[in-house]
């Protein structure tokens, strides 16, 4: 009698195999070619300088991670962004840098409370609430600032969080780091965590299983804007003012982010550390394009296919993880 010979590989491991190492072999493939290609991109000063750029988009990624988990979606997160960096700058000469940055998140949550109480109380799409929200957002930037940027950011804000270093360490990525690692722990380590999985998995058997389906869709879009009022206080620091347009397109680069990173977009499927991932893939794709000179028209160009194929990728592990 022969040995049985060895069955094939699902697709679904296939495709687990490549979320779980595909990406860090991607970061390094990136970081490899382009470091051969143009030395100063593996400098220190050239990393330092990608961080404190990418530190604003992990912030808002959180937010946006939570939303896609728990089966939604947030577009206003780089208009919330940019209004709350405004309100606070406003605020500035009335309550002090320590009031000024609270104020920035307290308008961030503001806005994210806003959106989860319309999407919950008259059950309308998540798409349509943010996007409606962005416009809100900026329409109040703009009418605060006659689209002009704020300019009166005080100098230890900007020497400390926009260009301070900790061990050679950008602390405005410190930041970000620190608030990765609190929402990957309110996600795996507690009940909260465990319900947006629950309900982007499925809202009828989350409900049936006693969850508060509504109040859990509140806070998740309350954490997405104070991640906004956060990313604004780390962004206000590093472009030494506070801009009416500061972030825009960020909503879809932390879609992106999290989706290349491969997060279910159907939601109840991802983490955290996948969504680093996308957003690293993301940051040294369009620092390897700036060093070699590409236009920035075509970056985004390359973006878009980016995501058009993380989106097919999703789909395709979707229907193998079905079979």
């Amino acid at each position: 009698m022969s040995a049985p010979t060895a069955k094939p590989h699902a697709p679904g491991q296939i495709y687990r195999a490549i979320a779980r190492f595909g990406l860090p072999l991607l970061v390094v493939a990136i970081g490899v070619a382009t470091g051969l290609r143009e030395p100063h991109f593996l400098s220190v000063a050239n990393a330092q300088n990608l961080a404190r750029q990418l530190a604003p988009l992990q912030i808002v990624v959180i937010g946006q991670l939570f939303a896609l988990l728990s089966g939604g979606l947030d577009l206003s997160i780089a208009s919330v962004m940019a209004c709350s960096g405004v309100v606070g700058v406003l605020a500035l000469p009335h309550v002090g840098l320590a009031g000024a940055l609270t104020i920035m998140i307290l308008t961030g949550l503001l806005f994210g409370l806003a959106n989860g109480a319309i999407i919950v109380g008259f059950s309308v799409s998540p798409f349509i609430v943010t996007l409606g929200m962005l416009s809100v957002a900026k329409g109040v930037s703009l009418l605060l600032t006659g689209g002009l940027p704020l300019y009166a950011v005080p100098e230890r804000l900007v020497d400390i969080l926009g260009f301070g270093t900790v061990f050679g360490v950008p602390i405005s990525s410190l930041v970000a780091f620190a608030a990765m690692l609190v929402g990957a722990f309110v996600l795996r380590k507690t009940i909260f965590g465990r319900h947006v999985y629950a309900i982007g998995s499925s809202e009828a058997a989350a409900r049936n299983s006693g969850v508060r389906v509504g109040a859990v869709r509140i806070a998740v879009y309350a954490i997405s804007g104070a991640a906004s009022g956060l990313a604004a206080i780390v962004m206000t620091a590093w472009v030494s003012a506070a801009q009416p347009l500061a972030g825009e397109g960020m909503e879809l680069q932390s879609i992106a982010a999290v989706v290349v990173g491969g997060v279910a977009l159907a939601g109840g499927s991802g983490n955290m550390l996948q969504a680093f991932y996308g957003v690293l893939v993301l940051g040294l794709l369009s620092n390897a394009l700036n060093m070699a000179g590409v236009s920035s028209f075509l970056q985004v160009l390359v973006v878009g296919f980016v995501i058009l194929l993380a989106v097919i990728i999703d789909r395709l592990r979707t229907r193998a993880a079905a079979t």
